[in-house]
């Protein structure tokens, strides 16, 4: 049986659109925040791949799903390190959802009962899992977006049951946007500036990804109390929509409906290029320190999405690298402005430290990019662009952020302008000048701007207020102050090592080492 039910064929005619190509790249260089395209990808063929249709063109191929108990160890993530993995073909995937439980139709599913177990299988490229149907990525037809020549072949494919998520987490390159095919998907995203309030994590490592500490749908506000100051801006996606997510905006995505279906690209800027630095540093500080025998070496630190380890001289070398192509990159653009610098660089698939397309074997040249030095002085918000909304609990609007840095909200008040029945409000404003939740990063990375005498504290086993001392004992002498017991294990040092504050001046640092010609010559 053919599982092609619909072709589309480049050139030919399609539904005419709200924005053209050229229009959507305006839009995209100019919107600070997460917002909805709608009624863009209504004739694209994509929209066919349902899991009964996919299930039929991939025939008897087994792909890996992710399998998260429903219920597990409450206000803290369910991280893929914690989680079981199980191969089968999306036929069983099917029957498993229907309620079938015989091992001759669900195969491995039979030793996950549905009420007990969600189901993901994510993270899929496509250019790999349909690479004996190439035909198949023109159904993917990015280029109604600006990008000429992009399509499936640069897209990765997600397919969950109800309840399967993503642990809350930002990408370090570029930007996303996401396609929602079947089912719908909630989306939970915040603001780089509220970095702080999120407790960023290397742990579990995975490359270009950095998650939080904070299960952000049942947080321990007593471990991360900071947590209550972060910005929530909620959306479920339906299909046919596409979101748009900034870049460095933290996210937690979960299924709602018995069956998802998602497809996204990551579109990446020049400025990834001082990111790859941060990257390649981390890796090296990371795997030098957790492939270190000691008493506390024994977690399931790496996770499943990475394909291995490799030594310290080849992370040093990956390092040098990353560091040598950022340093000609600056070089070549200095004379640019950084909107310039934000120009999208088009590349075919998430990449890593290196500059390697991650799980790829596309060989097609790069696509050109449509620009334009003009950007609309307005956003065209309205039935055909909606923007995210934060979820407020006060008439407070969220403050003013700096509109040069890329990576923050814009001072507009583009949530006012129209509102999705899925988006509702019930966050706090953020917290006071000075106080330690204020730590923002930039396109460049994350830098502080809370007082330098307002440090970095470490969470420690019994004590209150996340990790900070607990106030003197009234009854106590004046020599005399309670203490918490100290033991910081590799896991708290490395939270400080690369905390991407850390890692972002880290990465400055190296880079004025090599530019002024002190650095050490092997």
């Amino acid at each position: 049986m053919a599982c092609r039910v619909q072709s589309y064929y480049p050139g030919s005619a399609m539904t005419p659109k709200p924005f053209s190509p050229e229009e959507i790249q305006k839009i995209l260089g100019s919107l600070q925040r997460p917002a909805v395209f709608l009624n863009i990808t209504c004739d694209w063929p994509v929209l066919l791949w349902t899991v009964d249709h996919l299930s039929r063109c991939l025939g008897g191929k087994a792909v890996r799903f992710r399998m998260g108990r429903r219920q597990h160890e409450k206000k803290t993530p369910l991280f893929e390190t914690q989680c079981s993995y199980v191969e089968a073909k999306l036929e069983e995937f099917q029957s498993w959802t229907e309620g079938q439980t015989g091992a001759e139709d669900v195969g491995c599913f039979s030793n996950y009962p549905l009420s007990l177990y969600w189901a993901y299988a994510d993270y899929k490229y496509i250019a790999l899992l349909l690479q004996e149907k190439p035909s198949m990525f023109e159904d993917v037809v990015w280029s109604q977006f600006g990008f000429p020549g992009r399509n499936g072949r640069d897209s990765t494919l997600w397919i969950g049951t109800e309840g399967a998520n993503t642990p809350c987490h930002l990408d370090s390159y570029g930007y996303n946007l996401v396609l929602q095919v079947q089912g719908r998907k909630r989306w939970h995203l915040f603001p780089p500036a509220d970095t702080s309030c999120l407790y960023p994590s290397r742990i579990p490592y995975e490359e270009s990804s950095v998650f939080s500490q904070v299960d952000v749908l049942q947080p321990d506000l007593q471990r991360f109390p900071a947590f209550r100051h972060a910005r929530a801006y909620t959306v479920t996606l339906q299909p046919g929509q596409v979101l748009f997510v900034p870049r460095h905006w933290w996210h937690y995505v979960e299924s709602v409906d018995p069956i998802t279906v998602s497809v996204n690209s990551w579109i990446e800027l020049e400025v990834d290029d001082e990111a790859r630095v941060g990257e390649a540093l981390t890796k090296a500080i990371v795997c030098a320190l957790k492939t270190t025998p000691s008493n506390d070496n024994d977690d399931d630190w790496l996770n499943p999405t990475e394909e291995g380890l490799v030594g310290h001289d080849e992370n040093m070398q990956y390092l040098n690298l990353a560091v040598g192509a950022c340093m000609e990159k600056r070089g070549l653009t200095s004379h640019r402005d950084q909107q310039t610098q934000d120009t999208p660089a088009c590349p075919r698939a998430k990449r890593d430290s290196r500059g390697q397309a991650k799980n790829t074997n596309s060989s097609s040249p790069p696509a050109e990019c449509l620009s334009s030095s003009s950007t609309p002085s307005t956003m065209p918000f309205g039935p055909h662009l909606i923007p995210v909304a934060w979820n407020q609990i006060t008439n407070q609007e969220p403050p003013e952020q700096n509109p040069k840095n890329q990576d923050r909200p814009s001072p507009s008040r583009d949530c006012d302008i129209i509102r999705s029945s899925s988006i509702t409000q019930n966050t706090p404003p953020r917290p006071v000048s000075g106080s330690r939740a204020q730590h923002q990063h930039g396109g460049e990375g994350m830098s502080s701007s809370g007082s330098a005498s307002d440090p970095l504290v470490l969470p420690q086993p019994g004590c209150r207020d996340g990790g900070r001392p607990p106030p003197r004992d009234r009854d106590q002498g004046k020599g005399d102050r309670a203490h918490c017991p100290v033991s910081i294990t590799t896991n708290d040092l490395l939270q400080c090592l690369v905390h991407p504050e850390v890692i972002a001046r880290v990465s400055e640092l190296l880079m004025e080492r090599v530019q002024s010609g002190t650095a050490t010559t092997p």
